[in-house]
């Protein structure tokens, strides 16, 4: 095989696949990035048998061929070579050689052969959303998914589609996220479980952009993400979701409009006060007129008023401000509506449309000792 790519391109790809690569696993042949150049395009592949990327990049193929190389080193070359046109040629017995300007490596490779290549995967009918709109539906919930398998289901993301609606719900038993995304027709009702390590690495490799499309067929057992030269194949989670429904209300006693910068602020200065590991509180005391949030740990104490608009009675309520702090992070309204029922009781935050949910549990509190 030998081909010559810019290292921009090159440099490109391998970091697209590169997210694929396993941490640890017992087959060698993983750790490598595949270099397929049979035919008339230079695909880049990489696959931990869970997740699979697998990206095309430009390039000139002199002679085509096939070859397998360690992950690592090579994402480590192609980095630091110069920026200019990269050449990459292999023998019979699979050594490689990478050469830039006055650059020249030698490394072994494997054989192309051994390589698991991605399932293949019958491409019916697909969802069309934006590059846009699919980022931003990811950072609006990946961070209240669970992150340790004691339940496997809580470390992905539910994606519900009913008519023209899309759903996806997050969860890790302390808080959920909601986002609920119009299509642009309708498709067949589908209820699938994507893990978050794919939606994680789908965010940090999509462009983002909002004239660019995401393709996304669902099978009985995987999920594929195509867009630009990159297409994306996960294994789905097994099982069935819990029943989100069941889990929310729309009953409140106490209903408070507040601007969300300076809720969001306040709650962040708090935790100066919270040394790592220390689980202490935000303490919401709500009245008429304001919103006085206080924290009292072993470093000191604070308390800060906020001005709001409320509906319904009074609450003292207590929250892990971490919580609270992830969701008004996501959350691009300017001001926001918080819903409370009494101090034992879910706090939700939700706008008027339906587009996002976030429920948040309390902590009880004592609460003389605020």
């Amino acid at each position: 095989m030998k081909l010559i790519c810019q290292k921009s391109n090159l440099l490109k790809g391998v970091n697209i696949v590169a997210k694929a690569v396993p941490v640890r696993t017992t087959m060698p042949i993983l750790e490598c990035i595949l270099i397929d150049a049979i035919t008339d395009q230079i695909k880049l592949t990489a696959n931990d048998t869970e997740l699979g990327i697998e990206t095309i990049i430009e390039g000139d193929i002199k002679e085509p061929g096939i070859i397998a190389l360690d992950a690592k080193f090579f994402l480590e070359i192609v980095r630091k070579l110069p920026d200019n046109e990269v050449i990459i040629e292999t023998t019979d017995n699979f050594q490689t050689s990478i050469t830039c300007e006055k650059a020249k490596f030698h490394i072994a490779g494997q054989s192309g052969e051994e390589f698991p290549y991605l399932p293949y995967i019958e491409r019916n009918d697909f969802i069309v959303i934006s590059q846009f709109t699919l980022k931003d539906i990811i950072r609006q919930t990946i961070f209240s998914i669970a992150d340790n398998d004691n339940n496997r289901i809580m470390t992905g993301e539910l994606f519900e589609i009913y008519e023209n609606e899309l759903k996806v719900v997050s969860l890790d038993g302390h808080r959920i996220s909601i986002r609920n995304i119009d299509l642009k027709r309708s498709y067949q009702d589908k209820k699938v479980i994507v893990p978050g390590k794919t939606l994680n690495e789908i965010s940090k490799i999509l462009p983002g952009s909002a004239e660019d499309d995401v393709n996304i067929f669902i099978t009985n057992n995987h999920i594929i993400f195509e867009f630009e030269k990159t297409t994306v194949v996960s294994r789905l989670i097994e099982g069935e979701y819990f029943r989100i429904e069941q889990m929310l209300s729309s009953d409140y006693e106490t209903k408070i409009r507040i601007n969300k910068k300076e809720l969001l602020n306040c709650i962040d200065r708090a935790t100066l006060l919270i040394k790592e590991g220390d689980k202490k509180p935000i303490i919401m005391d709500i009245t008429d007129n304001f919103m006085e949030l206080k924290i009292n740990s072993v470093v000191g104490s604070m308390n800060e008023d906020i001005d709001i608009e409320k509906e319904g009675k009074d609450i003292i309520i207590g929250f892990n401000p971490k919580f609270f702090i992830d969701a008004l992070r996501v959350i691009d309204d300017e001001e926001i509506t918080l819903y409370m029922v009494n101090p034992k009781a879910p706090c939700y935050i939700k706008d008027d449309q339906g587009n996002y949910i976030y429920l948040i549990l309390p902590v009880n509190i004592n609460t003389p000792a605020y």
